[in-house]
């Protein structure tokens, strides 16, 4: 269990940091959308490319912020059923759902994204839109991001598991204690 946990500990390291890096893509988006709105009104002047490369930055914030998200318990659940359900109860679920669903869904669509990736890469794929950006970059984001994903449910997977069996302390129930207390 020590290696599994080790392996995690890189797994949330990588996605921690590539999280904190995307986020600062956001910034870049909203300057750009914003030079172009101001360039657009002002000087009548458009261009396809700008508009994508608006949305390269956010579909790859997106797609390389999920496992950041999931890493940080930030994903959406259900509270209406999970607020009534003790942690435990919430672990398992985590645990079975990460493993019935999560890890076979990020697996096919990274399995899938590979090749349509790949292919665009090789051809020099390039928009369809006139003056438009290419784009295999935004097909890469779109591999990473679900390679990055299927990391992390693993991590997750592993880390719920070593909880459930007592093998590490929940650092959520520290947290919520924490808060209880006041410290």
């Amino acid at each position: 269990m020590k290696m599994l946990l080790a392996i995690t500990r890189v797994i949330d390291a990588i996605n921690g940091a590539i999280g904190r890096w995307v986020s600062w893509l956001l910034l870049a988006a909203v300057i750009i959308s914003a030079g172009n709105a101001v360039i657009r009104k002002m000087f009548d002047i458009s261009s396809n490319a700008w508009l994508e490369l608006q949305w390269y930055l956010f579909g790859t914030v997106f797609m390389l912020a999920a496992a950041y998200t999931l890493l940080n318990n930030e994903h959406i659940r259900i509270d209406i059923l999970a607020s009534s359900w003790s942690k435990r109860t919430r672990d398992w679920i985590d645990l079975i759902l990460h493993i019935i669903f999560l890890v076979p869904f990020t697996f096919l669509m990274t399995w899938l994204a590979w090749p349509w990736f790949l292919n665009s890469f090789k051809i020099g794929e390039i928009s369809s839109s006139a003056g438009g950006l290419i784009v295999w970059p935004a097909k890469a984001a779109v591999f990473f991001g679900f390679l990055l994903l299927s990391a992390q449910a693993i991590s997750e997977i592993i880390k719920r598991a070593a909880i459930l069996s007592g093998h590490l302390e929940d650092k959520a129930d520290v947290k919520d204690a924490a808060e209880v207390t006041g410290h």
